[in-house]
């Protein structure tokens, strides 16, 4: 029988925490799940591996016992070319060491999973935490078979747009052949992290589903960079506004404004528009502001008349 390193399986080291362990199983479950890889033999393998690496590894009591029989694996292997195990006696020793208590797997309902006789857990699996020496083991565990076993949750990224993230939006999309309806409200910015209860992977038959994490992603913008609540743009005005000043339209997302742009100013300028940012998510009646950085664009292709108007100017200056 092969031993089976389950911190190796789960990529995490002996010493990982609980919560460790459950981001490293989530991680794996999410990419190697049969609804993700249909027919897929290795992946339906790689899963299964997951699973009952995570079955005794977010457990306290199996993880305890696990690494308790994994440190005197070579003495279990070599009782096995002996004429097998003697579970009784290792069970009155171990409970003698951990002052009597008597630890008791649950499987869940993980083997349903793959249909009948798929076999959820390997025989390294069974052979330490299913095998016949616990003889008091079926009726228990036949019990918390019945127990409510949550879903595991799912978790995906949700792309959208600043008008979005600016107007607040509903976004509907198929997630397992259901369609799901998401509202976005007003102010909501990069990587925030939503829960939608009860939309990830489905529990044991008495279970809940688990959770769905959505993260957003705020696509680029042609026109603004978000810092914050606060937005930055360039603007470019021609040489004849920066010097004489004016008043050009400028776009926000509240829709087109005209600026004032004071005589003389210099390339690089910037201009704050009070108000015009975006909105502070939970409070939208607050908004950031817009600041605005003036680029001067320096006229291409003069004709002889207007160099000669430039030249006279120049000289008027000098």
């Amino acid at each position: 029988m092969e031993y089976k390193d389950y911190y190796k399986i789960l990529g995490v080291s002996k010493s990982a925490s609980q919560d460790e362990i459950k981001k490293a199983f989530r991680k794996l479950a999410l990419k190697y799940h049969p609804d993700k890889n249909p027919g897929d033999k290795n992946a339906e393998a790689k899963f299964k591996e997951a699973n009952e690496a995570n079955e005794v590894l977010s457990d306290p009591e199996k993880r305890k016992r696990y690494d308790e029989l994994g440190s005197n694996w070579n003495s279990y292997q070599h009782s096995q070319g002996q004429g097998g195990f003697d579970w009784g006696k290792y069970q009155q020793q171990y409970n003698g060491n951990q002052g009597g208590q008597t630890y008791y797997t649950d499987f869940g309902d993980f083997g349903s999973a793959f249909g009948k006789g798929s076999g959820g857990f390997s025989d390294f699996f069974e052979a330490f935490f299913g095998g016949s020496g616990f003889t008091s083991q079926s009726k228990r565990s036949k019990s918390r078979s019945r127990q409510q076993i949550k879903g595991e949750d799912m978790q995906a990224e949700l792309p959208i747009s600043l008008e979005e993230a600016y107007n607040g939006a509903e976004k509907f999309f198929d997630l397992n052949g259901q369609t799901i309806k998401l509202k976005i409200k007003k102010g909501a910015y990069d990587n925030q992290l939503l829960k939608l209860s009860g939309k990830g992977y489905p529990g044991n038959k008495n279970g809940a589903n688990g959770d769905l994490f959505l993260t957003l992603k705020i696509q680029k913008h042609s026109l603004y960079n978000r810092i914050d609540d606060d937005l930055y743009m360039d603007m470019p005005i021609d040489i004849y506004t920066a010097i004489l000043g004016g008043k050009p339209e400028v776009n926000t997302l509240k829709g087109k404004i005209k600026i004032s742009i004071p005589e003389g100013t210099s390339s690089g300028k910037t201009l704050k528009l009070t108000g015009l940012g975006m909105p502070k998510y939970g409070n939208d009646s607050v908004y950031g502001d817009l600041f605005v950085k003036i680029n001067i664009q320096t006229p291409k292709d003069l004709s002889s008349e207007e160099k000669r108007l430039f030249e006279k100017l120049r000289d008027m200056r000098k």
